[in-house]
């Protein structure tokens, strides 16, 4: 595997992650595209300190700890999504705007 390959994926992830997160209205479609944005920037990191310095493997744990982190988080999230839509029956950003109680 050649590391341009690998970028080439990511820069791929990041692009189709903005553009989900910038097209959509639902609040869980903005979420998985920036989601997806955030996973080709840890493949891009992981990639580049994965062929730039293999005998480190701190690297790789950082990665590591950062998707679960991220997993912890779109999970605290989605929790969030369902709560605002079970108490107000809201699903699409623009109708979220007024959240006062």
């Amino acid at each position: 595997m050649v590391l341009q390959i690998v970028l080439t994926v990511a820069a791929g992830l990041v692009g189709v992650g903005l553009y989900g997160a910038l097209s959509q209205q639902s609040i869980v479609m903005i979420m998985m595209g920036l989601e997806l944005a955030l996973n080709g920037v840890l493949l891009a990191g992981g990639a580049a300190w994965f062929f730039l310095g293999p005998e480190l493997p701190d690297a790789q744990m950082l990665v590591v700890v950062t998707l679960v982190v991220m997993a912890v988080e779109m999970a605290m999230g989605f929790a969030v999504t369902i709560a605002i839509y079970r108490a107000r029956q809201v699903d699409m950003v623009d109708m979220a705007t007024e959240l006062k109680g």
